[in-house]
């Protein structure tokens, strides 16, 4: 890091939201990518406003363009360090004009007083050339390369940040895409072990980590958007998440990093309440979401203890297992886990499940209602007919923990055999799915869905018909986006008391936080956020 980029962070940045010290000198820049000079100069006032520390001005986006006067205005109106960009088609970006004209308005952007320029290194070396003894004296040159197709070799990557840095770059920029989130830590790499300021990031929903992580790994500059959506690169998260969801500005070289690993994971709430509890009690970790397709990959490629622990949803549960060296004996039954703790004595990967505690205990609240009879010894589970659909992960961990409680088990799945196994495991019956609906040995039995049936973006999807929901006198839903399924929507019109999964995913994460930090749940912060988000 020069020391200018140091200087520049912490004058800016002192005292952010009132969250004290930075832990790191990385900048959060805008992307300005309004198609108006007047529209650019707004938004780079609202940049400053959401606590960006620099905008990128994106001349491309332009409409109309008017080099000297344009310029000029949003290099005098803007309220923060100025980066200017105009990334033509071949290499991302919009500008599809003459090249001189192109380089021209970027020498123009550095002789008016702009703190950073960008240029491709396609043309970098000429371009470096043509500046060489007119830089001021604080304007750097970023020299970048994009790779859209995918995320180089590690000697690849090295061999590129020789190259740029040949051309005279003050700050090198990398930008790759991830196929797998593998792929991120080859950047990680290159970004530790850069002798020069460097810019890694890693585009597409599988690289999010690398805008967040850069902070613990001496990224030079990570890039948020001041809408959500309005996007200049694949994967951009909004400025207010990388402050305030991530808490950025707390990251350092010794932050724990946790998250949670699923496909599809960016709609979970798990980092929201995990990162408030650890900012709530001064924990000094970071919580992400995941997006893994192959978790024994993730796991071995991220195994310093630094990853210190991780929730597990669809679609990893059962695999999780098989990575760990120990699992917990609850867990092994259920053949499935929620959780990993990384041990930091010597790295080993200790697997659990608090996913059937979190459901089971709001399940049984739920059945004994306004008794409030929880000082009973006997489960209110005991001898009821428990129907659970789905024989994934969560469908075992449900299973499992109400046959410990005494219910007696039917196990409803789509693939029949998949049900009958679990059945059979457990010691119950088994049903495929359509034959659920004519399913009535008995009146009042208890359902639970643990299948993604219902989840956001098809909320109007059910696992089970209005009529066949007379038979039971409550449904659970481990869906908990939205709160309020079609499945509890239609179950409370039928009479029955209904448990959403927010309360199963309170529950487990209650546990999950203690053994990921070690100190006790902030229990009713984290009821607060998860009734302020849903």
């Amino acid at each position: 890091m020069d020391s200018q980029n140091i200087t520049l962070a912490s004058a800016e940045g002192l005292q952010v939201g009132g969250e004290g010290m930075r832990k790191n000198s990385t900048l959060v820049c805008a992307p300005i990518v309004a198609e108006s000079v007047e529209k650019m100069v707004a938004d780079m006032v609202r940049a400053k406003a959401i606590g960006a520390d620099l905008v990128e001005i994106r001349l491309d986006h332009l409409k109309v363009f008017n080099c000297n006067q344009d310029v000029k205005t949003l290099i005098e109106q803007s309220p923060l360090p100025t980066l200017f960009t105009y990334r033509p088609k071949w290499e991302g970006g919009q500008y599809d004009g003459d090249e001189m004209a192109r380089l021209d308005a970027l020498r123009l952007a550095m002789e008016l007083g702009a703190d950073y320029i960008d240029v491709e290194l396609q043309v970098a070396q000429e371009f470096v050339d043509s500046i060489y003894d007119k830089k001021p004296e604080k304007f750097k040159v970023i020299v970048s390369s994009h790779n859209y197709q995918e995320t180089p070799s590690a000697e690849a990557l090295g061999n590129l940040v020789a190259t740029i840095q040949a051309t005279g770059a003050d700050i090198v920029k990398i930008a790759t895409t991830a196929l797998d989130i593998t792929d991120v830590a080859r950047i990680f790499q290159i970004t530790v072990h850069s002798q020069v300021p460097i810019i890694g990031l890693v585009m597409g929903e599988r690289g999010l980590i690398s805008r967040i992580l850069c902070a613990k790994f001496g990224g030079y500059l990570t890039f948020g958007t001041i809408d959500s959506g309005a996007v200049s690169a694949p994967g951009q998260p909004t400025i207010k998440d990388i402050l305030h969801l991530y808490n950025f500005r707390q990251i350092g070289p010794d932050t724990k990093v946790f998250g949670i690993i699923g496909k599809p994971v960016s709609h979970s709430k798990s980092p929201i309440l995990h990162n408030e509890g650890f900012k709530s009690v001064g924990f000094n970790g970071v919580y992400l979401h995941l997006l893994v397709d192959d978790i024994a990959k993730f796991l071995q490629t991220y195994s310093s203890t630094d990853f210190a622990g991780f929730s597990v949803t669809i679609p990893h549960k059962e695999a999780a297992l098989k990575c760990c060296d120990e699992v917990d004996p609850v867990a092994k039954s259920i053949g499935a886990i929620n959780c990993i703790i990384r041990r930091p004595t010597d790295g080993k990967l200790y697997g659990l499940n608090t996913d059937y505690v979190g459901a089971i205990s709001a399940i049984e609240d739920g059945l004994r209602g306004s008794l409030n009879s929880s000082y009973l010894s006997s489960s209110p589970l005991a001898g009821r007919l428990f129907v659970v659909i789905g024989a994934g992960g969560a469908g075992k961990a449900l299973a499992y923990g109400a046959k410990q409680k005494g219910a007696r088990i039917v196990i409803a799945n789509r693939t029949y055999d998949r049900a009958r196994e679990l059945a059979d495991t457990i010691g119950g019956e088994a049903l495929s799915l359509s034959d659920l609906e004519k399913f009535h040995p008995e009146d009042g039995m208890i359902l639970a869905n643990t299948t993604s049936i219902g989840m956001q973006p098809k909320v109007n999807e059910t696992p089970i018909s209005k009529r066949a929901l007379r038979s039971y006198s409550l449904v659970f839903d481990a869906v908990y986006t939205p709160k309020i399924t079609r499945l509890l929507r239609e179950a409370e019109e039928s009479g029955a008391k209904v448990v959403s999964g927010s309360e199963m995913f309170i529950g487990q994460a209650y546990e999950q936080f203690e053994r990921f930090t070690g100190l006790p749940a902030p229990k009713e912060l984290f009821r607060k956020v998860v009734e302020s988000t849903s």
